[in-house]
């Protein structure tokens, strides 16, 4: 008999600590067992961190454990993990473990569920390496076959190869008997990279982790990998948590996209869980896009992480021509439709030639937002605050935000006016106009109303990729990794759309959208061609793009970047509070922006007052944050003060919620 320390999984901040219970011998860190908890002595999982503790108390009060799951335990290097995360995000340990188990129980002996256990794979003609992915990949395999955790970003432009440079490492690392987790920025393409894995690595060898899996399926893929069944993990942003051992690179492709970043609790980045756990094993982590973050970007320059270019697409193809158009111009000569002259004509010429389009809008819907004429009022969600977008097959008002829907009104709530009209275009409206210009032609929509699972999104993606479809409309998923050969033509409809969001990245998202959905067209044997619509093409984000001109783009960031003193130069760190009176939530937050304060940290002008949080979607509650533009390098000291802050919450029992949110995505 033995003493351990264990997590309770109770959800309550009041219970987030160490409890000693006395267990056999056999039982060890990662565990999971089950024990009598509080007064009424009621059976509760514990996560066992601690071994060989020597209790603090009369050994005669200690309880012993009750059993233990058989089924599903955690290693080592996870509970390392998860007592990181707690350190780092300032959440509770139970929000880190269950990160890495999955809800559920085990299926009957061969009634797994296997999803993708259809897919056939997808051969790839690849005779030989070009030099640059050669040169990539010997870098890579160097640091693998010696042990050494290294950090790779590889900047290669659309079409460069960096999906084979990516399988040739993963030979190498299953060669030395370790284990590999490939990582995609969206659900819609794991199952083009799952195809092609299969095609070289077999079907056994891989496993698939993502949220859009049924709770059967990620249960049974779960048990798979910890079994030892799977050694390639391929998912989203969920799979940098795979419970596999020994793991020996960990890839990020496409690692500037928003979706690697939580935005629930825990609000962790998956950069940071990646290094984190090859930290542990020894293991190779590597980034790759064709339009790094401007942070991963300015790592490399500083050398945390070691550069590689792929400045040639494999085929040795052209890059597109990108064609930037006025949209001013357009609407002094009459012009307004969504179509300029100059896209239309071209989209004329691209179908003749037996080729297909790509039309890309980040704004789903019929329209942007709803407005009556006679006096200005707009739609809103009443409980999120935000304007409802139209959406046309609903014939209503729908919240992108909570997802309610909403009956447009005959006349205005505000004025009685009857003049209620539809204001901008949303890919809704724009596959309307489409098909109205092109009726014998066959068109389809990819985005959030219409991929609602991935049997649509394969179908729908499928159906482009076999040339069933002629024009693709669609938003961002239509413009991360998906490769397609017949593509002639791309047409960014807004450019705008993403240009004038008030967040200090919205400069670098509008490059990086505008190159990654150029970057679908001419991936074949004929250059392709990009039509970008913009109110402010002289805007050096496009301009940049169009000229395919990351470093001179990069260079203009980070000046206003450092100037500003935005990440990479500082840090943000968002703080969160929560609760059901919106007074007490607002005095908690300026409470622990007035206890930063009095902790003498650095740059204290740069912890602003609380705001609320406008978008928050709680229906009894309220949230205030206070943001804090921290100084580089003092992210740690920052949020051990904050930490400290929420301890003092906890014993006081205080029913305000607080949550931290490093660097996030969005502060509006």
């Amino acid at each position: 008999m033995k003493y351990i320390n264990v997590v309770i999984n109770h959800n309550s901040r009041h219970t987030d600590t160490y409890y000693t219970y006395a267990a056999p011998d056999d039982i060890t860190v990662g565990d999971i067992v089950e024990v009598s908890f509080n007064r009424g002595n009621k059976p509760k999982n514990a996560y066992v961190f601690e071994e060989g503790v020597t209790p603090d108390c009369e050994v005669s009060k200690i309880k012993a454990i009750t059993g233990k799951n058989p089924d599903i335990s955690l290693n080592p290097e996870m509970v390392k993990t998860c007592i990181w995360m707690k350190k780092r995000y300032g959440i509770k340990y139970l929000d880190a473990v269950k990160c890495f188990v999955p809800n559920g129980n085990p299926a009957k002996e061969g009634k797994e569920k296997e999803p993708y256990k259809d897919a056939e794979g997808e051969k790839q003609d690849i005779r030989n390496l070009t030099e640059e992915q050669q040169i990539a990949v010997d870098t890579i395999s160097c640091a693998v076959r010696g042990g050494r955790q290294e950090s790779f970003l590889i900047h290669g432009v659309t079409g460069s190869g960096k999906t084979e440079v990516y399988m040739q490492v993963i030979a190498e690392v299953l060669a030395a008997s370790k284990t590999a987790i490939m990582l995609v920025p969206e659900i819609a393409l794991t199952k083009q990279i799952i195809d092609r894995f299969i095609a070289r690595f077999g079907k056994k060898s891989i496993a698939v982790l993502h949220s859009k899996l049924t709770k059967r399926e990620r249960f049974d893929e779960w048990q798979r990998i910890r079994a030892g069944k799977a050694n390639i993990v391929i998912g989203a942003r969920l799979g940098v948590f795979a419970p596999l051992e020994n793991i020996g690179v960990i890839i990020m492709d496409e690692e500037h996209e928003a979706t690697y970043k939580s935005d629930m609790t825990p609000k962790y980045d998956t950069v940071d869980i990646a290094l984190k756990r090859l930290m542990y094993y020894q293991g190779v982590l590597i980034l790759g896009s064709a339009t790094p973050s401007v942070v991963s970007y300015q790592r490399a320059k500083e050398g945390i992480y070691r550069l590689i270019t792929l400045k040639q697409r494999y085929n040795s193809a052209p890059l597109p021509t990108v064609e930037l158009v006025d949209m001013r111009e357009e609407l002094r000569e009459g012009n307004r439709t969504v179509f300029s002259d100059r896209l239309y004509r071209k989209m004329e010429e691209t179908l003749a030639k037996g080729q297909q389009i790509i039309l890309f809008l980040n704004r789903r819907g019929y329209s942007t937002f709803i407005s009556c004429r006679e006096c200005g009022e707009v739609m809103e969600c009443p409980e999120c605050g935000i304007s409802l977008t139209y959406h046309k097959k609903e014939n209503a008002g729908v919240c992108h935000y909570c997802g309610k829907k909403f009956s447009v009104p005959a006349s205005c709530p505000k004025c009685g006016s009857k003049y209620i009209k539809y204001f901008g275009s949303g890919t809704e409206k724009v596959e309307e106009f489409t098909r109205e210009l092109f009726p014998d032609r066959k068109v389809e929509r990819l985005d959030l109303d219409t991929a609602k699972n991935s049997r649509e999104i394969n179908r729908i993606i499928g159906n482009f990729s076999k040339g069933k479809t002629e024009i693709l409309i669609g938003t961002q998923l239509v413009a991360k990794g998906l490769d397609f050969k017949n593509v002639g033509l791309v047409g960014v409809v807004a450019a705008d759309v993403s240009l004038h969001i008030p967040d200090y990245r919205s400069t670098e998202r509008t490059f990086q959208l505008v190159t990654q959905v150029s970057g679908r067209a001419g991936r074949g044997e004929e250059e392709g061609h990009v039509i970008v619509q913009s109110y402010t093409p002289d805007n050096f984000a496009l301009t940049t793009a169009a000229n395919h001109d990351y470093e001179g783009f990069f260079q203009m960031e980070a000046s206003i970047r450092q100037m500003m003193d935005y990440p990479p130069f500082s840090d943000l760190i968002l703080v969160e509070f929560t609760s059901e009176k919106e007074e007490y939530a607002f005095e908690t937050a300026e409470s622990c922006r007035n206890y930063l304060i009095r902790c003498k940290l650095e740059e204290e002008s740069s912890i602003f007052e609380a705001k609320p949080s406008y978008h928050f979607k709680g229906k009894d509650s309220f949230r205030y944050f206070i943001l804090i533009k921290c100084p580089k390098g003092l992210r740690n000291k920052y949020i051990y003060c904050i930490d400290c802050f929420g301890e003092n919450l906890k014993k006081n029992r205080d029913s305000c919620a607080m949550t931290i949110d490093v660097n996030p995505y969005s502060t509006i």
